[in-house]
């Protein structure tokens, strides 16, 4: 097996992967990326980490069918809420039509390898994909 990393900091790869949120301490505001400030309260107390839910609800979702040479279209771009933290992903393991998806739908993060550069080392990404029961 090929050694692997996360594409993301904030994707933690583990028998069960999870994403990781920065918490501003002084309002809970969560954000993904490094921060020396909170964008929502300006604090500069500190951020602690928090290890979000791997299921969530679908909050609106788009199917994209152009994109940048190499990409593979069509496929849907969604916003997932995870209790309270909004992750912007793509929606994967489901056809990208629009009977197949609906707002509020509950799904799961799964994690897939993009393939091995030349030293052999796999990036692992994160999507969401729907959760047992999740299509109607």
């Amino acid at each position: 097996m090929a050694a692997q990393i996360p594409l993301v900091d904030y994707l933690v790869l583990s028998e069960q992967p999870y994403l990781i949120a920065h918490e501003c301490t002084a309002c809970g505001s969560r954000f993904f990326d490094r921060r020396n400030a909170c964008a929502a309260c300006g604090s500069r107390t500190g951020f602690a980490d928090v290890e979000l839910p791997d299921e969530g609800t679908l909050e609106t979702f788009t199917i994209v069918s152009v994109a940048a040479p190499g990409v593979p279209v069509p496929y849907v771009a969604g916003v997932i809420d995870l209790a309270g933290t909004t992750v912007r992903a793509n929606i994967v393991n489901v056809a990208p039509e629009p009977d197949r998806l609906h707002l509020g739908m509950k799904v799961r993060l799964t994690t897939f390898a993009l393939g091995p550069d030349r030293e052999g080392v796999d990036a692992i990404a994160f999507g969401f994909e729907p959760a047992e029961g999740g299509l109607r």
